[in-house]
């Protein structure tokens, strides 16, 4: 049973929404506007509201702003008369956790208000973490800073859905992080969660891989398999460094999407899948489009909802709750009684640039708590192989480096820095060579030349 608000001007609908509801045994109370069901909500507990967008005097969307400014602890689904795509990605960006469309099916009722419940316990959870994050009791939780708060809430609304999303972001910022949180928080979290490194896949064996080979359909094909798309039926699959597939292999990759359907390779029949589609990448795929570098059509398919992740510099709230997270992960956890970390040692993370963003923090602090055999705290000499510093490259260029008079060895540098590239993206060359300013084929010849000195 739950106390459920229900908002909109017409009594006809809130009066048929009102009989669905009472007989599954919830509570009801009405609001004819906005306005309204915001006094109401100030003055009582609700589990959910159910709110029209459109109304006089305070619509859907102002009540919606003034739950969250009032860190209001209750989902919201709305009501919609349109059932399109655009409708529905429309009320998740507004910040729903669900809708309903006019005229209403009793059974799409019952099941968007047990989705809401279960959303609202995520959401209470969520405010008690932000409490204990003030004070200073709870320094698991990742997500501190607002960009990053936002972006959970927006992960919780996509995930009761099964529109497509394309999470963008700098390398090493938590992409897989977030496409995890959305598969965790649907209703597929029992299923499989399939993570498939797109630029990992030689360009031959990009199909096969995604969408699986009959026997003898190729050299080295001795058996039939699975592809990863039968593999994650009912699950998620996770497409990372999606802007790295072959241009003819996004072509049978939009078709899937669009049919739900695919063939193995080398085979005829159609095989049906129900697969939830996150991807992931650090390039700009609206630009590629636009260059034709990419499918434009597969770029719409791939971004229903996009989400983008900052970069760790542009969020250094985030870097204290990271840090203790790895520094627990890394050190010796009978040696976490005391303090972990000192606050010349927290300042100096947070005026590194990071350019490596969270899987560099990460690694840095694994080399700490390697070179301190686990043991803490850790301190600012500890971090004094961090160099801080400006990010901008031009200032890198005229002023970190500069040839001694004795001369140096070229290949030595080389070496060092493609290595630097390599551990900060966790050996994920098309990174390395972005970080570098390099083309990934002129990485690659570089990284040959290195490995034959």
């Amino acid at each position: 049973m739950a106390n459920i608000l229900i908002v909109d001007d017409e009594d006809r609908i809130r009066l048929i929404l009102k009989i669905m509801l009472q007989s599954q045994g919830h509570v009801i109370e009405e609001a004819v506007d906005g306005q309204e069901a915001f006094e109401k909500l100030q003055n009582g507990f609700f589990d959910i509201v159910i709110s029209d967008i459109r109304m006089d005097r305070l619509d859907g969307r102002g009540l919606l702003k003034k739950i969250k400014e009032h860190d209001i602890a209750c989902p919201l689904i709305f009501i919609t008369a349109f059932a399109s795509t655009e409708s529905v990605v429309e009320a998740l960006h507004l910040g729903a956790v669900d809708y309903l469309v006019k005229p209403f099916d009793e059974k799409d009722v019952q099941v968007a208000v047990e989705r809401a419940l279960g959303m609202g316990k995520i959401l209470h959870e969520n405010r008690r973490l932000k409490q204990a994050i003030k004070n200073g009791t709870d320094e698991k939780a990742i997500f501190v800073s607002s960009a990053m708060k936002n972006i959970e809430i927006m992960t919780l609304q996509v995930a009761q859905s099964d529109a497509t999303v394309l999470i963008t972001g700098e390398s090493g910022t938590g992409k897989e992080v977030i496409a995890k949180l959305i598969h965790n928080a649907s209703s597929r979290a029992s299923q499989r969660f399939v993570a498939v490194n797109c630029a990992a896949i030689t360009e031959t064996l990009v199909e096969a891989e995604l969408f699986g080979h009959e026997k003898g359909s190729f050299t080295g094909a001795v058996s039939r398999k699975e592809g990863k798309f039968e593999y994650a039926d009912g699950g998620t699959l996770f497409l990372d460094e999606v802007g790295e597939l072959p241009f003819n292999s996004q072509a049978k990759l939009l078709r899937a999407l669009q049919e739900k359907k695919f063939q193995r390779v080398g085979g005829n029949s159609e095989i049906p899948f129900n697969t939830r589609i996150v991807c992931a990448t650090n390039q700009d795929l609206g630009r590629m489009a636009a260059e034709k570098k990419f499918r434009q059509d597969l770029y719409y398919r791939l971004a229903v909802f996009p989400i983008h992740v900052p970069p760790l510099r542009e969020r250094k709230e985030d870097i204290a709750p990271l840090t203790h997270l790895f520094i627990e992960k890394f050190a010796d956890t009978r040696n976490l009684t005391g303090e972990i970390i000192t606050k010349g040692a927290t300042r100096k993370l947070n005026e590194y640039s990071w350019p490596g963003n969270v899987r560099e923090l990460a690694n840095v602090i694994e080399r700490v708590m390697i070179l301190k055999a686990g043991t803490l705290p850790i301190t600012t000499d500890d971090l004094k192989f961090i160099s801080i510093g400006s990010s901008d490259k031009q200032e890198i260029q005229e002023n970190l480096f500069q040839i001694p008079p004795t001369g140096i060895d070229y290949d030595e540098i080389q070496k060092n820095i493609v290595q630097q590239a390599l551990d900060m993206t966790a050996s994920n060359q098309s990174s390395a060579a972005r970080l570098l300013g390099l083309s990934r084929a002129r990485f690659r010849t570089l990284l040959k030349l290195i490995e034959e000195l």
